[in-house]
């Protein structure tokens, strides 16, 4: 089972959109067993709100601007240094969401948003 402590870290994450793939950045931290977090990717940084981690289950909800204006709400399985799911926008399919948790959590930079 997770804990706030095990999922702490920098993610890097891919999101299979249907207009191409977008990778984001979220920082997960941990501060007396509470979780917080935030988002970076295509130029933006958003915090993430109603972190819940529920077992292995992490979701969440974002807004972004960028492609374009949507909020996001995720839903991933956290095992290990690895996680995967969904990220649905409003009544859009739901995108497929993986990520690998850094190694190196000195690098701070964000990949390119679409490939």
């Amino acid at each position: 089972m997770a804990t706030a402590a095990t999922v702490a870290g920098i993610w890097d994450l891919s999101i299979a959109t249907p207009i191409g793939k977008i990778a984001a950045v979220i920082e997960l931290r941990e501060e007396e067993g509470a979780l917080s977090g935030t988002a970076r990717g295509a130029g933006e940084e958003v915090g993430l709100d109603g972190l819940d981690l529920t077992g292995d289950r992490l979701t969440w909800k974002q807004a972004v601007t960028r492609p374009m204006r949507l909020n996001l709400a995720f839903d991933v399985t956290v095992t290990g240094d690895t996680l995967a799911g969904t990220s649905r926008a409003g009544r859009l399919p739901a995108s497929r969401v993986s990520g690998l948790r850094r190694t190196d959590r000195a690098a701070e930079t964000v990949p390119g948003t679409r490939s």
